[in-house]
């Protein structure tokens, strides 16, 4: 037998419709919708479906709700998200809701990107880059764990203070210093959080300083994800 699990995911009653309008920017087809005698959409694309039901309290700002959709081309989809949302919106909406996020190679074998949509629901695309699905063991070097526990906080835990703690604290160091490519990764990802958490000054500041890191040829080739993450920031 074949079965097929479908996420049921909340939405608030008033949204349904720019819900609805979300996905379709993500190349999703409306094949289901209801306003009366409750909210309940259904949409689809290729293989994903999911389906959404209104609650007339829902609060999207305290939204924990999502799913994982796995995929054979996560660059493919992240550009084509991307664009729709760009089309729809007239703009890459990166912060706030709704937003896209960047992608990454995580440390648990996945490259990865998070959509959030209107009401909250965050549906993480990833494509496996190793055999090993568990969680590698954090690294040992400062400016590497640091990266390391710092995504984990802010894209897995959603602790964006958490994850600017660990930030500041490492760029704040004095005996050690991180590489050209671990500055950058940091400063990006720091401007980032700061963007999401409203803090306009302090992301423009980051940013900027991000710009500023002297890369040579090869870190620039290593550096791929956070330079194109970086020129996003700063569209």
């Amino acid at each position: 037998m074949a079965e097929t699990t479908i996420p049921m995911l909340p939405c608030r009653t008033s949204l349904i419709d720019s819900v609805v309008a979300f996905y379709s920017a993500l190349g999703f087809d409306t094949t289901y919708l209801q306003k009366s005698p409750y909210a309940y959409a259904v949409v689809e694309r290729g293989a994903v479906e999911l389906q959404l039901y209104g609650m007339k309290e829902y609060d999207p700002a305290s939204s924990h709700s999502g799913c994982y959709v796995l995929t054979e081309d996560v660059d493919g989809l992240h550009t084509a998200f991307r664009a729709g949302l760009k089309a729809a919106y007239g703009r890459v909406p990166t912060r706030g809701l709704p937003r896209i996020g960047p992608l990454k190679d995580m440390s648990y074998g996945v490259r990865q990107f998070l959509v959030t949509d209107p009401t909250g629901n965050t549906v993480r695309i990833g494509q496996p880059i190793s055999e090993d699905p568990n969680h590698r063991p954090a690294p040992k070097e400062t400016f590497a764990r640091a990266l390391h526990m710092a995504d984990l906080f802010a894209d897995s835990k959603q602790d964006l203070p958490g994850a600017a703690k660990i930030i500041d604290r490492v760029l704040g160091l004095t005996d050690e210093e991180p590489t050209p490519v671990q500055r950058l990764r940091l400063l990006v990802l720091r401007g980032d959080i700061a963007q999401r958490m409203d803090e306009a000054e302090r992301a423009t500041e980051l940013l900027e300083e991000a710009e500023a890191v002297p890369l040579d040829a090869a870190e620039r080739a290593s550096a791929g994800d956070a330079l194109a993450r970086l020129a996003e920031l700063r569209d």
